[in-house]
């Protein structure tokens, strides 16, 4: 099985930066994809970025160019780096991790991050 442990979460103001950490630890194999994902109240889960075990990356159009997914293998850690923050970025933030060939996903517990003035 995976775990998933985030951190980095926070208030912070309209333009300014966060950094989101998720650490996996448990059965890494190559053949995989970590992802961001989030969720504003009232609003459905939303894909945010993905990277796959060979680094591959995908980003939703809303964060282009703002946020940057990366992967530390020493430590198989994920990042979510958020640049120029906006008030629609506030969500709670949820790390995902899936294998290729299997069905089982595997979730962070989410971490709130509110963009507000």
């Amino acid at each position: 099985q995976v775990q998933l442990v985030e951190s980095g979460g926070g208030l912070v103001q309209p333009g300014g930066s966060l950094r989101l950490s998720c650490a996996a630890s448990g059965s890494i194999y190559s053949g995989n994809v970590m992802g961001w994902y989030r969720q504003a109240p009232g609003k459905q889960r939303e894909l945010v970025a993905t990277i796959t075990s060979d680094g591959s990356t995908t980003q939703a159009d809303s964060v282009k160019g703002r946020f940057t997914i990366s992967r530390d293998k020493a430590k198989s850690t994920v990042y979510l780096q958020m640049n120029s923050l906006k008030p629609e970025d506030t969500a709670v933030y949820y790390c995902r991790f899936r294998w290729f060939g299997r069905a089982s996903i595997y979730w962070g517990q989410g971490t709130q991050v509110t963009v507000s003035s």
